[in-house]
């Protein structure tokens, strides 16, 4: 992968035009489509499978008059009147006459109707309207919501509305979020001292978002989108859209102040620091990803739309940053003398810097460090036992909007639970006595605790299901209410058993509270699979047990924290004025949101520092030196891409919606907690306690789990292979210490286009090793040049490269002819001439060039016999030849136990048939053949390094693969 995304950062580099232009066509284009088809966000919640939902998709069914939006029109009497007087009674019952006639509006109950029950005050001055709109919210049209609220226009009596529909539904984004943005542009300028530098990742995160908010706009145009799907992925997106090109350009300027070339730099860059970046989004992607298994579809939405912004934000970081780096060229090479100078010529500078006597402190008193941290998390993490999970209500909404409005007053004059009532549907299908059996379950239901009043059971029309509106004594998202709603469920039971009427509980805050307990159960199964593969994975990258085991116990410890604080805050109520918000239960999708994202962070972090903690480590450093020169290598860019995290979240809190506001505290606490307390001080004060003991691995584990090389080490094996590579552009094939596995043996070889080398070895020996050399096996060891593909990093590419040729096949293909044979080849090779035409012009190249006894063998061969019927000169002839049609700049042919006149006929039709080919020739005879002095090569037993007996050229000197012509 290091080396994929080293030839997408250059290409980026070099075009960078032509990239920018492409990415902000692509984020004009998105947002233009999607705004323009008016895309808004709904907030209906639904839980598929639980017993609210199954019984509001019933009444959709059988009583659509009241499954449908619902919408409540709170009319307030003036200073010293009652909405009973003459007055104002004609004037209510007018705005129900004018809702009524509102198209969309299927039916309206107003408050002096015969079946109106609880729709007055006690002090008779607020009156409830309620109407039911035709469809859900998803259905229902903005000219039918300004329809409803014009009928309140002009009247004497105050008229708010209340309902779900009347939910904020266009994500907004305010001036602190801006701020916010500006800050972290603040942060950027000190960590590169350079203006130009630090605007680059911003307009990467920027152009990045703007694609990301296109999408989210242009689905929710067509499919039912929460509104605070948007808003999470604007405000993930900026994060790791700032802090991935942070990690990218960080390294391109370490480099450039070193003196690599800026294209090059730009490629490496994006290949080790762009390997890290696409494993910490795809950490992300993946636990995003995962709330899909949850099943609630409006959080599956917010999971998919987070992990869209976070691959965005990856694609933006490996494209669209390089290009940018490539406009600027040169111009981001720190000034000598810089700080930025510095930090890549370490030795320039006498004061260690700060990361460098931080950790410094933190190692000489590991112990005290551990325990205190350990302490102080652990206590801070105590308050998130008390964590009360529920869906916002009414009263959430925005002060001053008309949905709060009436909420409030609803909850003043009637009480909290009258805000956001329960309905309970019966199945009257098996009484006979409907009306009185309604009457007696009213009463059963009043009798419940914590239960203020029950209006009257309204049966369906074809008399299937009758319903009760229920009004807790509390709030909607208080705790009291959820055992309201147990216990009317239970009561259900002693129901069937006397009027044979099961009952459901449904309703907004009923499917809320439904919501809230299937997140509550899903939390710990879901925060041990995202824990269990944190370990897995950084034990692929890390090669070790304790490393991991401590990052995942850290990541608990800071996702504790988060959740404590956002209790204190949101729950308790401390600095809740501070912060604009409003103490209550916190949000049912908080907490799993927060673990999805703060998981891929952490592990960023995690990476960053303790990877160059390793690769000291592997040099020989001591577990001291190791961990400071590994941490003062990440510190600073660890330190500045946490600060930027914490100011992008941070700013949503004041006056974010309040669907994210629990969500963006929560992530801004546990980044800082993450990135400073656990990653940057509880880290190394446990490494330093491992000692050696950090690195152990068991061999099982070894074999089992694959090697993640995320810092990009298989791309300095790649880049010094060019650079060899390079020394022997004169060659076609080159091979320097080439062995595989089973094979006790090394080659070394140069062959230039158009020679041949021709070795002697067994055909356990040459079967591997070819099938090394044309990319079909791993090479156990050494490196090769293939034409234009150097092994063993591009198998595929050498496979495409090689045409392997068999003289001698050991089993035929029954019935398998040369015209059939070389048709297929023909075919695949897009050739337009017959077998005919191909053999009658091979045999007169070869006649041309001499080789009239070969060239007669092959007149001589009908090419519809069986090649079994053929003699084995013949067969090697043929083989020889089919070899040769697709045009491969390497053969490589596997003479057998031939004999040598018939291996030298097939090496001359070879010659002539692809006289630019570098050929390997290998088997008992092939030593016999002429030497050719522009090839050398041979196999060495890898002991001694002498010459393998019978199994190399007796003639040749041994050979010096870097420089042949110096050995001859």
């Amino acid at each position: 992968m290091a080396t994929l995304l080293y030839r997408l950062g250059r290409a980026a580099y070099r075009r960078a035009r032509t990239v920018l232009v492409a990415w902000l066509l692509v984020a004009f284009a998105l947002l233009g489509v999607g705004l323009g088809l008016g895309g808004s966000t709904d907030d209906t919640f639904t839980i598929p499978g639980t017993e609210s939902q199954q019984a509001l998709d019933e009444l959709e069914q059988l009583f659509p008059e009241v499954a449908g939006a619902s919408v409540q029109a709170v009319v307030v009497a003036p200073d010293g009147a009652r909405v009973d007087d003459p007055e104002l009674r004609a004037e209510i019952d007018a705005i129900a006459a004018d809702l009524a006639d509102v198209d969309g509006v299927d039916q309206v109950l107003g408050p002096f109707d015969e079946f109106a029950d609880n729709q007055v005050s006690d002090d008779g001055t607020v009156a409830i309207i309620q109407a039911t709109l035709e469809g859900q919210q998803a259905e229902i049209s903005d000219e039918t919501l300004d329809a409803v609220i014009a009928t309140g226009d002009g009247r004497d009596a105050r008229v708010e509305f209340a309902g779900q529909i009347f939910a904020d539904q266009v994500p907004g984004i305010t001036i602190i979020e801006a701020i916010g943005v500006g800050i972290a542009g603040i942060v950027l300028l000190i960590t590169f001292g350079s203006l130009r530098a630090a605007g680059m990742p911003i307009i990467s995160a920027l152009l990045g978002v703007a694609v990301t908010m296109g999408g989210i706009f242009l689905v929710a145009a067509a499919a039912p989108v929460s509104s605070a799907a948007p808003l999470l992925a604007l405000m993930i997106g900026l994060a790791v859209g700032i802090d991935y090109a942070l990690f990218i350009l960080s390294r391109h300027r370490t480099q450039l102040a070193s003196g690599m070339d800026p294209a090059e730099s730009a490629g490496v860059a994006a290949g080790t620091a762009g390997s890290a970046v696409v494993f910490a989004g795809g950490t992300v992607i993946i636990a995003l990803a995962g709330l899909l298994v949850v099943g609630i579809p409006f959080l599956s939405i917010m999971g998919i739309g987070g992990a869209v912004a976070v691959a965005v934000a990856v694609a933006a970081a490996l494209t669209l940053l390089p290009a940018l780096m490539g406009l600027a060229g040169a111009r981001l090479v720190p000034r000598e003398g810089s700080r930025a100078w510095k930090r890549a010529h370490p030795g320039a500078s006498a004061t260690p810097t700060m990361g460098r006597r931080w950790v410094r402190g933190v190692m000489r008193r590991p112990w005290l460090t551990t325990v205190g941290v350990v302490a102080v998390l652990g206590s801070m993490s105590i308050p998130a036992f008390a964590l009360d999970l529920n869906l916002p209500d009414g009263g959430k909404e925005p002060a001053g909007t008309t949905q709060r409005e009436a909420y409030d007053l609803i909850a003043d004059a009637f009480g909290p639970g009258t805000a956001g009532p329960l309905l309970v549907t019966v199945d009257i299908t098996q009484t006979n006595d409907v009306l009185d059996d309604l009457e007696a379950i009213g009463d059963e239901l009043a009798s419940v605790p914590g239960v203020a009043n029950v209006s009257q059971g309204i049966p369906s029309p074809g008399l299937e299901r009758a319903i009760f509106r229920v009004a807790p004594e509390t709030a909607p998202d208080a705790a009291e209410t959820k055992q309201v709603v147990a216990e009317l469920r239970a009561l259900g039971d002693e129901l069937v058993e006397r009027y044979d009427t099961p009952i459901a509980v449904t309703g907004v805050t009923a499917i809320g509270i439904d919501i809230s307990t299937r997140l509550t159960g899903a939390l710990v199964p879901f925060g041990l699979i995202v824990v269990g593969l944190s370990i897995v994975l950084l034990m692929a990258v890390f090669r070790s047990v304790l490393v991991p085991v401590k990052a995942a116990l850290g990541f608990l410890l800071s996702v504790g924290t988060a959740l404590g604080v956002t209790v204190v805050v949101f729950q308790w109520g401390y600095g809740a004025e501070l912060l604009h918000v409003e103490p209550g239960p916190i949000l049912s999708f908080m907490p799993i949101i927060l673990m999805a994202v703060l998981f891929g962070l952490a592990m960023d972090y995690e990476v960053f520092l303790v990877s160059g903690m390793r690769e000291q480590h592997v040099h020989g450093a001591s577990p001291r030196e190791a961990i400071e020169e590994g941490f003062t290598n990440g510190a600073r860019v660890v330190t500045a891409a946490a600060l930027i995290m914490f100011l992008v979240f941070a700013a949503f809190v004041p006056e974010g919606l309040n669907l994210i506001k629990p969500v963006a505290l929560g992530l801004a606490v546990g980044i800082a907690v993450d990135a400073f307390v656990v990653r940057m001080t509880l880290g190394p004060a446990l490494m330093t306690l491992f000692g050696r003991r950090g690195w152990w691995f068991p061999r099982v584990l070894d074999r089992a789990l694959p090697n993640l090389d995320i810092e990009g080490e298989a791309l300095g094996v790649h880049r010094r292979a060019e650079a060899w590579a390079a020394e022997h552009a004169r060659s076609v094939l080159v091979a320097d210490e080439v062995r595989v596995d089973g094979v006790d043996l090394v080659l070394n070889a140069d062959v230039p286009a158009g020679s041949r080398l021709a070795l002697s070895a067994p055909a356990a020996v040459r079967r591997p090793l070819m099938a090394g050399l044309a990319g079909y096996l791993p090479l156990a060891g050494g490196r090769a040049r293939v034409a234009d593909a150097l092994l063993p990093a591009q198998q595929a590419r050498a496979a495409r490269r090689v045409t392997l040729v068999d003289l001698d096949p050991l089993r035929l293909p029954a019935g398998a002819t040369l015209d059939g044979l070389a048709g297929d080849r023909l075919a695949a090779a897009r050739s337009r001439r017959s077998v005919d035409a191909w053999w009658g012009a091979l045999a007169s190249r070869l006649a041309s060039a001499d080789q009239a006894d070969t060239a007669r063998a092959l007149t001589r061969i009908d090419t519809g016999t069986p090649l079994a019927a053929l003699t084995p000169y013949e067969r090697a002839l043929v083989a020889a030849a089919l070899g040769t049609i697709d045009a491969a700049p390497v053969l490589l042919v596997d003479t057998g136990e031939l004999p040598l006149d018939t291996v030298a006929a097939a090496d001359r039709l070879l010659e002539a048939a692809a006289p630019t080919a570098a050929r390997i020739l290998i088997g008992d005879a092939a030593t016999g053949l002429p030497r050719d002095e522009r090839a050398a090569g041979r196999l060495t037993t890898p002991t001694t390094g002498a010459d393998a007996p019978a199994h190399s050229f007796d003639a040749d000197p041994p050979v010096d693969t870097l420089n042949p012509e110096a050995t001859r």
